[in-house]
């Protein structure tokens, strides 16, 4: 079996590679290749931090909706019921569960944003 290159070497490899040239190109261009980097981080902490954050965020959907389901079935279902009204602010637990699921994103999706609910944050 073959180990080597993993995901996340390729995702750091082209993502250096475009840090490298970047500086020679031209504003339009050179911000694209930012974004363009940006994109392979969140993609690279998405395959390392993503399947635990699934995993804790199905967890804790398990407590609020009080029943075992998949990730997927139990996000529409938390969905249908705030849109339905059926479960709201008031609900035990649904602020602290959507608090600790966007904080799990933003570690993924923007990991040097510091909010007041992180460990350390301003």
């Amino acid at each position: 079996m073959i180990t080597h290159p993993r995901a996340e070497e390729l995702t750091e490899a082209v993502a250096r590679w475009i840090d490298e040239v970047r500086p020679g190109l031209d504003p339009r261009n050179a911000f694209l290749a930012r974004v363009a980097a940006n994109m392979l981080g969140v993609v690279a902490r998405q395959q390392q931090l993503g399947p635990a954050a699934e995993a804790a965020a199905t967890e804790r959907f398990i407590v609020l909706l009080d029943h075992q389901g998949e990730y997927a079935d139990l996000n529409s279902e938390l969905c249908e019921k705030l849109r339905a009204g059926t479960l709201d602010a008031a609900t035990p637990g649904l602020i602290e569960t959507l608090k600790a699921n966007v904080l799990d994103q933003l570690a993924i999706d923007q990991p040097n944003y510091r909010h007041e609910g992180l460990a350390g944050g301003a």
